[in-house]
């Protein structure tokens, strides 16, 4: 009987060692949807959100664990990405599985006069899909 003890607990022991933890990366999509009209503004909506989410995150960008895109909702592809995400105009947002930051206004807000306090947000909105 000690011997099935033993051998129980050696066997729950080595389990346990050797299961894979559950895996804490998340996913974090960036998307700036927009037409195939722009202005300079939306032009530089989609620069300042490029430049920022690939200095910010460079290593999860580079394991894909951080992506931006930026889709044009004029093309067939683009509106299909949109439809999926009940997008219907310009806007930047930060999705990672159910979560979702809406950075559009601040993004036309901050895109040409304050492109730090843009990244700023960014930063913050990643953050907050990843908790």
């Amino acid at each position: 009987m000690k011997k099935y003890l033993i051998l129980t607990v050696a066997l729950i022991w080595a389990t346990t060692l050797t299961a894979e933890a559950p895996s804490s990366v998340t996913q974090v999509d960036l998307y700036y949807f927009h037409f195939s009209r722009r202005c300079a503004t939306c032009l530089n909506v989609e620069k300042v959100t490029k430049e920022s989410v690939e200095s910010l995150f460079p290593d999860q960008v580079k394991q894909g664990e951080i992506t931006f895109q930026s889709i044009n909702l004029d093309e067939d592809e683009g509106e299909a990405i949109g439809k999926k995400n009940n997008i219907e105009g310009q806007t930047l947002i930060v999705i990672c599985g159910e979560k979702r930051v809406d950075l559009t206004d601040k993004g036309f807000l901050y895109a040409n006069g304050n492109p730090e306090k843009l990244k700023a947000e960014i930063k913050k909105a990643v953050e907050e899909v990843r908790k």
